[in-house]
């Protein structure tokens, strides 16, 4: 007889039977015949959970946060500087010198104008909110090879000198220094803009009449310089640290970020304007520091009327999973709790679903922050190594479950694999303090194709969540707990 495959069968049937009603009791003994029996048994558990600190996570995201924020539904306060590194082409070539006709009064080579662009699609808060930020050049470029977190500031940790270049901007997201075509217009991007005019003087004292005339002229000089990124960021631009000094509001999403530098040249005798840009991609580094207020997250980790997920960098909501025994107070009286291996110690584990309920805003307002949309769950002991290690989901121990919005929920359709794991470790006695709790992380994943001509894609990265999202989850406790896991067990016998 196919044991394996008719306990497949059943489970699926199981699975299905669990997934359709609220509660469970034993729900079969007698289901293959008088030879081989397998025995299938359900149970329910509650789950304790609580709000625990993030800290600092490791910041890998093509996108970047500009601005300062107040979550509505916490009053926690969020402020986002951004590092932007800029990239050459392979084999970058500009005009050759002697067609450039922007020149000063000893004929060499200027830039007419500068500036940087930081674009955006999409932004958190009031599109007329006031902000000011300014832009500093950084000293050192941030390298590749090393691991950046959410918290690292460039000018504390001396990439950035106290007399670097800097340039300041007052802007609001809807750029009232556009017109209403322009910013209508279907090939209008937002952007907020900083003019680079001003004089710059380079690290060994020479001043040009601005940034783009030392781009320009470093150019002419040393020509490799600028034919790879690691050349350029090293030995020309290590980048641009853009930070938020004053106003509160809005919260921008940049997804890309561009130096253009202004010039003319000759074509043909006649005069024409051009520019040549340098681009911020995933070639180069793009990181947000990302500031909360600490006394906020620390009321929200007390909060016991339910737990907390904030990104970035905010607040993740950490369970216990029940699986000893455990003896517990309520009510002044000592209960004993009973764990998923009592009783089913020769039992084998085959689905344990988990569902995790939201509960609504209780401020209602169209700046309100968005749900997380993804969650990881992964063992606590593995949190950073996860992340440090790039690796996804194995759907053995660590598990991904998207937000329905039908249930107002998220849910682990099966994670016997990370509980039969934990019992395992208990019995070898090379558990840790941590061994049972496990933790419920937002995060964005991408999925890249097998092959350049297949259809199927694959789980190819796992990252934190470094968007602003905000919600809360109902509160888990040791008993009547509104999180419950459910568990189908099964055993075989013979009669």
């Amino acid at each position: 007889m196919k044991i394996k495959y008719i306990t497949a069968v059943i489970v699926t049937l199981m699975l299905t039977m669990t997934a359709c009603e609220d509660t469970t009791d034993v729900i079969g003994t007698s289901l293959i015949g008088d030879v081989d029996k397998l025995h299938i048994e359900a149970d329910t558990f509650d789950v304790a959970s609580e709000t625990i600190p993030t800290g600092p996570v490791l910041s890998r995201s093509i996108n970047a946060y500009l601005g300062r924020i107040k979550d509505p539904e916490t009053n926690n306060l969020i402020k986002g500087d951004i590092m932007i590194q800029f990239n050459t082409r392979n084999n970058f070539n500009m005009l050759a010198e002697n067609l450039i006709t922007s020149r000063d009064a000893d004929n060499k080579v200027i830039a007419d104008s500068c500036e940087i662009r930081l674009y955006y699609k999409s932004f958190v808060g009031d599109s007329l909110a006031q902000m000011k930020v300014t832009a500093y050049e950084m000293s050192k470029p941030m390298e590749e090879n090393t691991m950046y977190y959410s918290s690292f500031d460039p000018m504390t940790a001396g990439y950035v000198k106290t007399d670097a270049f800097q340039q300041s901007r007052t802007y609001t997201l809807q750029d009232h220094t556009q017109s209403v075509a322009d910013r209508t217009s279907s090939d209008y991007t937002p952007n907020i803009r900083f003019v680079m005019n001003g004089k710059y003087t380079d690290k060994n004292g020479v001043t040009y009449n601005n940034f783009g005339t030392y781009i320009m002229r470093k150019y002419y000089e040393t020509p490799e310089n600028f034919r790879d990124v690691y050349k350029f960021i090293h030995n020309i631009n290590p980048g641009f640290f853009f930070k938020t000094i004053n106003g509160i509001g809005s919260m921008a999403k940049i997804y890309s970020a561009q130096l253009f530098v202004h010039f003319r040249y000759s074509n043909g005798g006649t005069e024409t304007k051009a520019s040549t840009a340098f681009v911020s991609t995933e070639e180069v580094l793009q990181t947000t520091t990302f500031t909360n207020e600490e006394e906020t997250l620390e009321k929200l980790i007390n909060d016991q009327t339910c737990t907390y997920l904030k990104t970035p960098a905010g607040l993740f909501t950490q369970l216990t999973l029940p699986i000893s025994d455990k003896t517990v107070v309520v009510d002044g009286v000592s209960k004993l709790i009973r764990g998923i291996e009592t009783g089913h110690q020769n039992d084998s584990i085959n689905t344990a679903k988990l569902e995790i309920f939201r509960k609504n805003n209780q401020v209602q307002t169209f700046y309100s922050l968005g749900i997380p949309q993804t969650l990881l769950l992964v063992p606590l002991d593995d949190l950073e190594s996860f992340f440090i290690s790039n690796k996804v989901a194995d759907y053995n121990t660590t598990f991904l479950a998207t937000y329905s919005s039908t249930r107002n929920s998220y849910t682990f359709n099966n994670i016997a694999g990370l509980i039969n794991m934990m019992i395992k470790k208990k019995k070898e006695g090379t558990i840790s303090e941590n061994w049972n709790k496990v933790v419920l992380v937002p995060v964005t994943t991408e999925y890249s194709k097998t092959s350049s001509s297949s259809s199927v894609s694959v789980l190819s990265k796992v990252m934190h969540d470094m968007s602003l999202t905000s919600t809360r989850l109902m509160k888990g406790t040791d008993t009547d707990s509104p999180i419950k896991l459910s568990i189908i067990y099964g055993k075989f016998s013979e009669q």
